[in-house]
């Protein structure tokens, strides 16, 4: 069956101010504005935010940036900006809500990792947005698949965007790429697997231990595989802190890997992550060896370095829009060739 073009209703597109320069350049790769919308904050750190159109019957997008350097806003503050900003869709009769999150927020707290006394907030922060309104959240390359059964599909529906396809493509255009593929812990191997079959290059993965009594800390990387004389893309899903990708590359390095290309969706780059990298980077140039690295625009760094690369992905979130508001299929989008 062929897939139709008449929308499932009239399309808008609206924004958070914290995900704004995100939004616009999604905006114009569709050709549409943004609605007029007042977000504000006041004295005492409560926040709205209104809507200067009309959104009834609408199919209405809603992006929001829950990291970045725009602005001082918590990750928490961007959150509940985004859950007013859904209700106000919701509450105005809009048709469809959608709420564009390409990090989502909480992702790595995903479950308990064997303590009893805490939070899940992945799951948390899915029905705070279900019972905002949301009929439909699109994230980029979430951190586990499972936390789409955090929502009830029956009220909202997780669109989980892969970029393996096309992030490959820019890779291999730009020359950023390696004889082997290597995931930096088990858990992403399969994602890993992906890339490397995209490139046909050989596959090798690192334990990682953590201590999780100690925040963003990585003890030790055990390399499962071979890299000894090869050049080495390393690919995951999130950096923070920078301290696993250091511990990854010295366990590479000193296990004969040659240039090293560090590929990464969600670049957060907290704390002392820009300093540990730009050493790292030192350090490559002194030994003689590449470094590189590769993040997207789902997170975007100002004014980075020479050896910081950015993949765009507001065009293809855009055609994936397109794709919802036309009853076409995301899946092939995700897998078609540029």
């Amino acid at each position: 069956m062929s897939e139709t073009a008449i929308p499932r209703a009239p399309i808008a597109l609206m924004t958070c101010e914290s995900g704004r320069e995100f939004a616009e350049r999604v905006a114009d790769h569709m050709g549409l504005p943004l609605l007029p919308t007042r977000e504000t904050w006041f004295a005492c750190g409560e926040g709205k935010l209104e809507i200067d159109a009309n959104v009834r019957g609408h199919d209405v997008y809603i992006f929001q940036s829950a990291i970045g350097p725009q602005d001082q806003r918590s990750v928490y503050d961007r959150f509940i900006m985004l859950l007013h900003a859904v209700e106000a869709a919701a509450l105005s009769d809009a048709q469809y809500v959608t709420a564009v999150v390409p990090y989502y927020p909480g992702a790595r707290q995903d479950k308990r990792k064997g303590r009893t006394r805490e939070g899940i907030s992945a799951g948390l922060f899915a029905r705070m947005l279900q019972s905002a309104g949301a009929d439909r959240v699109m994230c980029v390359e979430i951190h586990n698949d499972a936390i789409a059964g955090m929502f009830n599909p029956s009220f909202t529906h997780l669109e989980n965007v892969f970029l393996t396809r096309h992030l490959t493509e820019w890779l291999v255009e730009r020359g950023l790429t390696g004889d082997v593929v290597v995931s930096p812990d088990v858990g992403y191997l399969e994602r890993a697997r992906a890339y490397a079959e995209e490139l046909s290059a050989d596959l090798a993965a690192l334990s990682k231990e953590r201590n999780y009594s100690v925040p963003n800390s990585v003890f030790r990387s055990t390399l499962i595989g071979e890299v000894d004389g090869q050049n080495v893309l390393l690919v995951d899903d999130i950096v923070d802190s920078g301290g696993s990708v250091v511990a990854a590359i010295d366990e590479l390095k000193s296990r004969g890997a040659k240039d090293i290309v560090m590929a990464c969706v969600h670049i957060l780059f907290s704390g002392p992550a820009w300093e540990r990298l730009s050493e790292l980077h030192a350090r490559s140039e002194a030994e003689g060896w590449k470094f590189s690295f590769v993040g997207t625009s789902t997170v975007r760094h100002p004014n980075p370095p020479a050896w910081y690369h950015t993949f765009e992905i507001e065009k293809l979130l855009a055609t994936i829009v397109q794709k919802i508001n036309s009853r076409g299929s995301v899946s092939k989008v995700q897998q078609d060739r540029e």
